[in-house]
């Protein structure tokens, strides 16, 4: 049995509405989030690298990115079995609770604590990226690009304004007796617990609970009883068995083993995170190195709001060609971005304005291969696995990532900048020949 899922344009009254609502719900928290997350970064590395030196400075964006990453698992695990809202809610609670103790790290200089703070405070992180996937459970196939563009991009509002606001919060909480650069992380832990509350307030329905029950209606009344007999592509297609094995991480790995476009998904995600982290998270040490106490907050303000802009003002625009070119050409200009991000940028010396044109560049490329990239694995597995494999695919990005942020910091140190950008996109290249290779690809949205 195959369902065509792009040729479903049966109208469903009863479900617009509550996806008009989700939608707005998530735009607004992610928002809130991407707030909490940005004046995180935006500080992380300097704080980290008075505390216990530069070398230790890539260590804290590593363990938040660590952090996100094991945190897709219990996230995964909520959310199947008790939907988005609680699995949302979570992840930006512990996120608070990590933000908590970086604070209490920053006062008494304890590097075990900063990084076990900063490995929570990944669950902000996580959060935000699991939204992109709550905003499709309920859209039509046709919009599903579109409309997990429309959530990345949300986090735009928040996550540009977000580091120029990190001096304006180091000022605020002066008086409250916290050390410099430890404000904006109390500024976190506040954004993050909103963020859940709108959250555990108001998301109802929960979009996959209903999506669920939907499909469930329907394969009722109109599907005739599954086959065990494999189709020609050698998938099982009880529903049944589909749903059993959706429960972990091995399986969507099976799953994701088994389908080259979604292989290419999970790929094209993980690579082009994994350059974007490396490159980003040494940024500010390296206009810390040519500017002094009194403006290094301001210039990393600036250029981390530009390169944010970059990552995320653009994804409808992405999400719209993704639609329009395909999911391919999409992913291939991602890495054609990050490519040229990384050979502006390590070529900028300490001219602060090239410098400025690489990130921007860099966040382009990201939006690329993220926008790309998620649609494609989305669309390239069944809806009975679908919430486990994109909590593979953002287990896959974290680790990458967090590998990247772990090595980004010994580089900085033995070799320095212009070397961590090369290396950065030796990485990228062979997601070219992933994303060139021929071979057999079923339509987009066919299940088996």
């Amino acid at each position: 049995m195959t369902t065509d899922l792009t040729a479903s344009a049966r109208v469903r009254p009863d479900v617009a509405p509550i996806q008009r609502r989700t939608l707005s719900l998530l735009f607004g928290t992610q928002i809130i989030g991407g707030i909490g997350v940005t004046i995180g970064v935006a500080v992380g590395a300097l704080l980290a690298a008075r505390i216990a030196g530069t070398a230790v400075a890539g260590l804290t964006q590593s363990a938040a990115v660590v952090g996100a990453a094991l945190l897709a698992i219990p996230i995964t695990r909520i959310t199947n079995g008790h939907g988005r809202r609680p699995g949302l809610a979570v992840a930006y609670l512990v996120g608070a609770i990590g933000a908590v103790l970086v604070v209490f790290a920053a006062a008494t200089r304890s590097v075990p604590l900063l990084l076990l703070g900063s490995l929570l405070f990944g669950g902000g992180a996580a959060a935000n990226l699991q939204a992109r996937y709550a905003a499709v459970d309920l859209a039509e196939p046709v919009r599903r690009g579109r409309q997990l563009a429309l959530i990345v991009w949300a986090t735009t509002i928040g996550a540009v304004a977000a580091p120029n606001f990190a001096a304006l919060a180091d000022t605020v909480t002066d008086g409250w007796g916290l050390p410099p650069l430890a404000g904006p992380y109390a500024f976190s832990a506040a954004a993050f617990v909103l963020a859940a509350g709108v959250l555990l307030a108001l998301l109802r329905p929960d979009p996959l609970l209903t999506a669920r029950r939907l499909e469930a209606t329907d394969t009722a009344v109109a599907s005739p009883p599954p086959t065990t007999e494999p189709p020609a592509g050698g998938l099982t297609v009880a529903p049944t068995s589909v749903a059993r094995r959706g429960a972990g991480m091995r399986a969507a790995w099976q799953v994701v083993r088994d389908r080259p476009p979604a292989r290419l998904g999970v790929a094209a995600v993980a690579v082009g995170h994994a350059v974007m982290v490396a490159v980003m998270s040494m940024t500010p040490v390296r206009l810390g190195e040519s500017h002094g106490d009194a403006d290094v907050l301001r210039v990393v303000g600036i250029v981390l709001s530009l390169h944010i802009a970059g990552m995320y003002a653009l994804a409808p625009l992405v999400g719209w060609l993704a639609d329009r070119l395909g999911r391919r050409a999409v992913i291939l200009g991602g890495v054609a971005l990050l490519l040229a991000a990384c050979a502006i940028a390590g070529t900028a010396d300490h001219h602060t304005p090239q410098l400025t044109v690489g990130l921007v560049l860099l966040g382009l490329g990201w939006s690329g291969t993220m926008v790309g990239g998620s649609t494609l694995l989305s669309e390239s597995v069944p809806a009975t696995v679908r919430p486990s494999v994109q909590g593979f695919s953002d287990l896959t990005m974290g680790l990458a990532g967090a590998s990247a942020a772990a090595i980004s910091g010994f580089v900085m140190r033995a070799a320095g900048y212009p070397v961590l950008t090369l290396l950065a996109a030796i990485v990228a290249v062979p997601l070219v020949a992933l994303a060139l290779r021929r071979g057999p690809v079923a339509a987009p949205d066919r299940e088996d």
